[in-house]
């Protein structure tokens, strides 16, 4: 421990030597080397095998996510026991909330996680240097964060920082393993196959709408959004009982979703419409976005319809400030939603959901070394 500390005076003594610009930017960097002492640490001791796999998950701050991410972290162990295991957060706000005990309150514990490129470095000290690196995404769509991963992989094996042995990197093998719906034809329906395994029973009678994030029409990175479409068509092959909609799609919010509903004739028997999250882990969006109570400010302790919430819809279509349970089970809508119809199971929490993620690892290990040069983009 004395080590560490001279170590990280040492370290903070040479930047305040080349000039920090404010007291701010002395927090920021003590945090940073403070942060990947830990990191280091923790693979340090950890360390049992020569290669390692590292799971990217955008983040969650509710106890069913960390829960779902240790099962994950716990599956991977036990298939891949050639392999160190661990998991990493992207989103840096999932991080610092997480480790301010955001939901302590609804039963979550405080827990730290921390961003790849920390694990990345940490991989490459020379009392680890682990000869093979497997990154594996768990975003469901090959859009934004999918990006992020990619481009951490990429500073990671340009030295980016210049702080890394290129000696190291030039010798060690990266593979990535692609997210949930990265193929247009085999991901897809491999996922509407494990999801109608589990939910024909409900579709022959009522409807399941799944709930995924979506990427803004400004953020759609490689027009990855159309998964959401191409899933909705391969599960209605199925049963035309099943949708897919989102949160952040344009023309594919719950207002969409309802159309499509009705025009299919869908809305008039006072259908169950189950809700389920379409996302890695059930956080903020399913507890809130889909399951939640929220309304439009104008209705909460008032009595209102379907037809009223209808009238807030924005110029996208979308009315915003009301839960997926709360729209879809408003008085007139021709359906019936509430608590009791919500299926609150994040993807990982799906053994059969979680091997199509698990397959894409063991498919990269069995490839070729990542050409890190050039983005892994999905075709269609």
């Amino acid at each position: 421990m004395k080590k560490i500390r001279f170590s990280l005076l040492a370290a903070l003594a040479a930047m305040m030597t080349f000039g920090l610009s404010s007291c701010q930017d002395l927090d920021i960097q003590y945090n940073y080397l403070a942060y990947q002492l830990t990191v280091n640490q923790k693979v340090k001791s950890e360390k049992q095998n020569d290669k390692v796999i590292l799971l990217v998950a955008f983040g969650s701050t509710w106890q069913q996510a960390f829960e779902a991410f240790d099962t994950t972290v716990d599956a991977y162990k036990k298939a891949f026991p050639g392999y160190d295991v661990f998991l990493s957060y992207s989103s840096a706000i999932c991080i610092n909330r997480a480790a301010a005990g955001e939901n302590v309150e609804d039963g979550a514990e405080i827990r730290n996680y921390y961003a790849p490129p920390f694990w990345l470095t940490a991989f490459a000290q020379k009392s680890v240097q682990y000869r093979e690196i497997v990154v594996q995404s768990l975003q469901v769509i090959p859009g934004e964060e999918y990006t992020r991963v990619i481009n951490y992989i990429k500073d990671f094996a340009n030295n980016a920082n210049g702080d890394l042995d290129d000696d190291y990197l030039s010798k060690v093998v990266l593979k990535l393993g692609v997210p949930l719906l990265q193929d247009a034809e085999e991901d897809v329906n491999a996922t509407a196959k494990a999801l109608n395994d589990l939910y024909k029973d409900k579709a022959s009678k009522d409807l399941v709408a799944f709930m995924g994030h979506g990427n803004p029409d400004s953020y759609d990175t490689y027009k990855a959004n159309v998964r959401y479409t191409q899933l909705e068509e391969a599960l209605q092959a199925y049963s035309p009982n099943y949708f897919v909609g989102t949160v952040d799609m344009m023309e594919n919010f719950k207002t969409h979703v309802y159309e499509r509903m009705k025009a299919a004739g869908l809305t008039t028997s006072n259908k169950k419409v189950y809700l389920h999250p379409l996302m890695s882990i059930n956080g903020d969006h399913g507890h809130n976005d889909m399951a939640g109570d929220d309304l439009p400010e104008k209705f909460i302790g008032k009595n209102y319809s379907f037809e009223q919430l209808q009238a807030e819809a924005n110029e996208e279509g979308e009315v915003e400030d009301c839960s997926w349970k709360n729209y879809f089970g408003a008085a007139g809508s021709g359906l019936f939603c509430n608590d009791n119809t919500i299926l609150p199971y994040g993807l990982l929490e799906l053994p059969t959901v979680r091997q199509i993620w698990m397959n894409h690892t063991r498919a990269a290990i069995n490839g070729e070394p990542l050409d890190y040069y050039h983005s892994k983009n999905p075709e269609e």
